[in-house]
């Protein structure tokens, strides 16, 4: 057999055994490190310095290997039942990040109200701006199911202002906070609006969730689909994501010690945004994949799904926490962040209002975005 075929083979071998390995290997690695932080509070510089590379090294490939897995499962379980499945996988990412932080690091009360905007600024502006720009410059004009779109976005909306503005207008608690009965009752109605959103994305109108009469186009050099039991993609799922969790842990937790060092000026923002991106990248990847084979209803379902899913269960989940250790949790925007999110949603509504999307919508949506990025640096 000549080399290059042996090459080919072996190519072929590591790339079927590699998201099966790779979540082991990071998963191990993570608890590893969890356990000598634990033992050693008070490590050198050096040290924590060691493992926060090492965990960017491996996070990256774990969030790859379980965007493989949740792939696979979605073939087997169809939409919007697979896309559903990494859209709660994710949130859940998030949620164990953020209590995980909020118990064991300083306790601060605004992380949650900062990652969770942080992906509704992500989604509506940066992914939903690159997933259009990408579909239109490959195919021209897309089309989408506007039904299944203006459910999304009405829930988005009602959601954020309820859990994000809201709180600066009450009168019974300090500006930008709810007091105990109006965090129960918000929360409450936020976990019942989503189940009936999930009711009709599943049961009443699943049909509003799918392409309209656009047939996804298929390239040669698509990845194969796996033969793996669907069992096995979700129990390997499970493990890639909970290898995510404790190695963006790792890191976020880092990042907020080094910025506060430095003296910036908002480093809860900048850690909110870090957590979005590291728990949002599957969908990131999934939506641009979809946008590229003209598979744009699909995109749409990830991206949104992923912000709806963040606002409607992140929140109660952390409120929940909250409530029961008795912690501080301050969940209304100022004015600037504010301005920002009405601007996302409202373009968000205007963008989808039409069922068809070109590259300018794209660029508008983007504009948002690197203006969101510039205020997070420069606040």
């Amino acid at each position: 057999m000549p080399p290059s075929a042996n090459s080919a083979s072996l190519t072929r071998k590591l790339a079927q055994i590699w998201p099966y390995a790779l979540p082991i290997i990071a998963l191990s690695f993570a608890v590893a490190m969890h356990g000598f932080a634990a033992a050693n509070p008070h490590s050198a510089l050096r040290e924590e310095l060691a493992i926060i590379i090492c965990a960017v090294v491996l996070l990256v490939p774990s969030v790859l290997a379980a965007l493989h897995h949740a792939d696979s499962a979605a073939r087997r379980l169809g939409e919007p039942y697979g896309t559903l499945l990494l859209t709660l996988s994710v949130t859940t990412i998030e949620v164990s990040i953020i209590v995980s932080m909020m118990l064991n690091g300083t306790g601060n009360p605004t992380l949650a109200r900062e990652a969770v905007f942080s992906a509704v600024m992500l989604v509506c502006s940066g992914g939903v701006g690159f997933c259009l720009m990408l579909g239109a410059l490959r195919h021209g004009e897309q089309e989408h199911n506007m039904q299944g779109t203006s459910a999304y976005l009405a829930v988005l909306l009602v959601l954020s202002v309820l859990t994000l503005i809201l709180p600066n207008f009450t009168l019974s608690t300090e500006s930008g906070t709810y007091s105990t009965g109006q965090l129960v009752f918000i929360s409450t109605l936020s976990v019942l609006l989503y189940i009936a959103f999930l009711y009709i994305q599943t049961v009443r109108h699943r049909g509003h969730f799918l392409d309209a009469g656009v047939q996804p186009q298929i390239h040669h050099i698509a990845e194969q689909p796996s033969t793996a039991p669907l069992w096995a993609s979700v129990l390997f799922l499970l493990a890639g994501l909970a290898a995510v969790v404790l190695l963006a842990e790792q890191v976020a937790d880092g990042t907020e010690r080094g910025l506060s060092a430095i003296g910036v000026l908002r480093p809860d923002a900048i850690v909110g945004a870090l957590i979005a991106t590291l728990v949002l990248m599957p969908e990131f990847l999934t939506s641009l994949k979809a946008a590229r084979i003209n598979h744009l209803q699909h995109s749409i379902n990830a991206m949104l799904g992923s912000a709806l899913a963040s606002m409607a269960l992140t929140i109660p989940a952390v409120v929940a926490v909250c409530l029961f250790t008795r912690r501080e949790l301050i969940l209304g925007l100022d004015n600037r962040d504010s301005t920002l999110l009405v601007l996302a949603l409202t373009l968000c509504i205007v963008s989808f209002g039409t069922g068809r999307t070109n590259v300018l919508t794209g660029i508008v949506h983007l504009v948002i975005f690197f203006a969101y990025l510039m205020l997070l640096v420069i606040p």
